[in-house]
């Protein structure tokens, strides 16, 4: 199988991954939930995990990155954790239902405002819109890294220092780059990154986590064991257990751990540059094919905005029947629909048909991207 369908979850693993996962499943104890051996040994793990999170992101503290099973809990763990009512709160068009879906509910049920900037999905991006729309009861502004729909990634160093400007918490969602993309929490002015463990990270799924700063103080959204203070009524105030109720997922985080590692090791810059290219190749390749309309920014005229996506539409055939002829005819996977971005779709004039959506990873090569283009003449002609 030609697999291009990364921006959901990688399928091909490092190997070193697959190697923590079946080693932990046979040794590793409950973290914070005993003194012998397999306890202790999930204890060093979830630490050294968190120092590889922080180091990754340049996050300040180890101790202030919290596991979650995905990016989804995080974002609710920090939507809900954070505001109440009567504040306002910046997002945009290009947001995931994980981070719209949390604020339409806080606005349902607890009365926060919110205002969607309705930023270009393909022309110049009008940051002064973040500006234009600060109110004096506004208390952050809550984006995505990159959508998940184009790629498209917006300038999250303009955004925070519009953030910090206003005094604002800088809320993102690195769903679409953790992993390919270097992030600087610090140089970014980053109060609170959310991602999740298996995309551009590489590790398993139901793995993810937030990091944030020393100035951020978030309520605990979800509360119960915690293996220490059990006479307490209340959730332990110290993190990360503040935010970490229950047994955590240490089999994947032993996963995520190798990842990690293999992140690290690698780069996420040469990663990125990786899937840059293949991105831009299939896209110029793309466009030269009629009937076909692509969406977001021309990468031929604008080569440094790829990143791993590109979405395309076939005239007159649903992009589920596309992805459908591409997966049986061809055994190639892509992901065809609306992709739980309901406003981004609604920006392109899309949500009715939706979009095929080919995202490229680190294991996807030259001869793959080559394939799906031979496809894609075949299914025009």
């Amino acid at each position: 199988m030609i697999y291009l369908d990364n921006a959901a979850t990688t399928l091909q693993k490092p190997p070193a991954v697959i190697t923590a996962v079946t080693k932990a499943l046979t040794q590793l104890g409950n973290a914070a939930r005993g003194n012998h051996t397999g306890a202790l040994t999930a204890n060093r793990l979830l630490y050294d995990t968190r120092v590889l999170v922080a180091q990754l992101f340049h996050a300040p503290l180890p101790e202030r990155v919290v596991f979650t099973a995905n990016a989804t809990e995080a974002l609710n763990i920090t939507l809900n954790g954070l505001f109440q009512s009567g504040d306002h709160i910046i997002t945009t068009d290009y947001e995931h239902n994980a981070v719209l879906r949390p604020l339409y509910r806080l606005q349902s049920e607890q009365g926060i405002h919110v205002t969607h900037l309705l930023l270009s999905p393909d022309g110049p991006i009008d940051y002064d819109a973040f500006v234009h729309a600060v109110l004096p009861n506004t208390k952050a502004i809550v984006c995505t890294h990159a959508s998940n729909v184009t790629g498209r990634r917006l300038d999250l160093y303009r955004i925070g220092a519009i953030a910090k400007r206003h005094g604002l918490l800088f809320i993102v969602d690195a769903s679409q780059t953790a992993g390919s993309v270097p992030i600087d929490m610090a140089t970014l002015g980053i109060d609170v990154l959310c991602f999740t463990g298996h995309k551009g990270l590489m590790g398993p799924q139901g793995t993810g986590g937030l990091c944030f700063t020393e100035q951020v103080d978030i309520r605990p959204w979800c509360v119960g064991g915690s293996g220490t203070h059990s006479f307490s009524p209340t959730q332990p105030a110290d993190y990360p257990t503040r935010l970490e109720a229950g047994t955590p997922n240490g089999h994947g985080l032993a996963g995520l751990n190798a990842a990690l590692r293999t992140v690290l090791a690698i780069g996420p810059t040469k990663i990125g540059a990786h899937e840059e290219h293949l991105c831009r190749l299939f896209y110029e390749e793309a466009a030269s094919l009629p009937h076909i309309t692509l969406y977001g920014p021309d990468l031929r005229q604008h080569p440094h905005e790829a990143g791993s996506i590109v979405s395309l539409t076939i005239d007159g055939i649903d992009s589920g029947r596309v992805a459908d002829v591409l997966a049986r005819r061809y055994d190639i996977a892509v992901r065809p629909g609306i992709h739980c971005a309901p406003r981004m779709h609604q920006a392109l004039g899309t949500q009715a048909s939706g979009t095929v959506r080919f995202s490229i990873g680190y294991y996807t090569t030259e001869e793959e991207v080559r394939a799906a283009i031979a496809a894609l003449r075949e299914i025009v002609d």
